[in-house]
C-alpha cells in the first residue's frame, strides 16, 4: 500500500451550494485517463468521465500509433492499449506525517499587491495538495471516497493510479526542484522534444522526437482575443522552477497602468504554477496553473498555459535551443 502524508486532520468534502448532479463515474473512462495520462498524453483532470481534454488525448495517442484518428476508445485503440490493461485505475493510500509537511497559505487574495506580500503562493490546505498529486480535484476524491469526512495521518483513501514508473530526475536539478517533481507524480522517464508545436486552431500543445514522430501532447489555454497567441518559430531559453512572477500592468491587457508592479512569490497557486519555459519571443512562455480544471476553458495573457503536473512534464523534455512553432 502506497504512503503519503497530510499533517492534521481536514476535511475531505466542504459543504457547497446545490448543483446538478455531475455524470456518475465510469472505471473505465478513469482506467482510460490514467493510462493516457501515463503514457504522455494528458487528458486533463482525472475524473473517470468523458470531455474535450480526453478526446484530445486519444486523438493524440491514435496519431501516435499510426491509428485512425476517431478521438473514442475503439476497437484499434483498445487492442493498442492491451499491454496496459493491468493498470489499476485507483489505489488506496494510507496517508502519514511525512510527504506532505506544508508551508500552507490559508487564503490567497485576488489582489497581486496582496499577493505580493505573501511567503509564498502555497496550496492553501492538504487536500488541495493531495488533488494536484493525483491530477484530479478535491472534489473528485470526496467522491472516490463516500463516507470519509476528514483525512489524517492514518487515514486510507483511494485515489486516481497516478504513481510514476520512475523518480530517477535529472541530476542537476534542485533538491526543491525534485521535491516538486515527486510532490506532482511527474514521470521521470521522458522522451526529448526536437521541437513543440502548439496549434491555436485546436488549442493542443504536442511534443516531436528527432524522427518527428509524436511522442506527448497536452490540451492547454493558449491566448486569447486580446492577446492572441505570437504566431512563428521560436525557441526555448531557459527552464525556471518553481518561479516567481513579475505582475507587470504595462504588458498585461485587462490590469490598470495605474497599478504597480509586483513580483508574485512561488508556489503552486502562483499565475505561471510551478515552472516556466521561457522563449526567444520577450514576455511569452510556456507555464503551470493555478487553475488546473480550467485549461482549455479559460483564456490566458497570450502564453501557453498546461496543468502544473503537465508544464512539469514538458519542462523536462525540452532544454536551451528546442524549437518552439505556434501555429494558427
Amino acid at each position: 500500500m502506497k504512503r503519503i502524508a497530510v499533517l492534521t486532520a481536514v476535511a475531505l468534502a466542504a459543504p457547497v451550494l446545490a448543483q446538478p448532479a455531475p455524470p456518475a463515474m465510469d472505471p473505465a473512462v478513469m482506467r482510460l485517463q490514467v493510462t493516457l495520462d501515463r503514457l504522455g498524453f494528458g487528458p486533463g483532470i482525472i475524473d473517470g468521465r468523458g470531455g474535450q481534454s480526453l478526446t484530445n488525448a486519444l486523438k493524440g495517442f491514435q496519431q501516435s500509433r499510426d491509428l485512425p484518428v476517431t478521438g473514442k476508445s475503439d476497437a484499434a485503440t483498445l487492442a493498442a492499449l492491451r499491454p496496459y490493461a493491468g493498470l489499476r485505475p485507483t489505489l488506496e493510500v494510507t496517508l502519514d506525517r511525512d510527504a506532505m509537511r506544508g508551508p500552507y497559505v490559508a487564503h490567497i487574495p485576488k489582489d497581486y499587491a496582496l499577493q505580493a506580500k505573501l511567503p509564498s503562493m502555497a496550496y492553501t490546505r492538504p487536500l488541495e495538495k493531495l488533488a494536484e498529486r493525483f491530477h484530479t480535484t478535491p472534489a473528485v476524491l470526496a467522491e472516490l471516497n463516500p463516507g470519509v469526512t476528514t483525512i489524517a495521518p492514518g487515514t486510507t483513501i483511494r485515489v486516481p493510479n497516478t504513481f510514476p514508473a520512475s523518480r530517477a530526475y535529472p541530476a542537476d536539478a534542485t533538491p526543491a526542484w525534485r521535491a516538486t517533481l515527486a510532490s506532482l507524480n511527474v514521470e521521470a522517464q521522458v522522451p526529448r522534444a526536437a521541437k513543440i508545436v502548439v496549434d491555436k486552431s485546436d488549442g493542443i500543445l504536442r511534443v516531436y522526437d528527432d524522427r518527428d514522430r509524436l511522442v506527448s501532447q497536452y490540451t492547454a489555454t493558449i491566448g486569447s482575443a486580446r492577446d492572441p497567441l505570437p504566431l512563428g518559430t521560436w525557441k526555448v531559453l531557459h527552464v525556471s522552477p518553481n518561479p516567481d512572477w513579475k505582475m507587470n500592468p504595462l504588458i498585461l491587457k485587462g490590469v490598470s497602468d495605474d497599478k504597480k508592479a509586483q513580483i508574485i512569490p512561488p508556489g503552486p497557486n502562483n499565475p505561471v504554477g510551478v515552472v516556466w519555459i521561457d522563449l526567444s519571443k520577450e514576455h511569452y512562455g510556456i507555464h503551470g496553473t493555478n487553475e488546473p480544471a480550467q485549461i482549455g476553458r479559460a483564456q490566458s495573457n497570450g502564453c501557453v498555459r498546461l496543468t502544473n503536473w503537465d508544464a512539469a512534464r514538458v519542462a523536462l523534455m525540452v532544454k536551451s535551443g528546442t524549437p518552439v512553432i505556434f501555429q494558427a
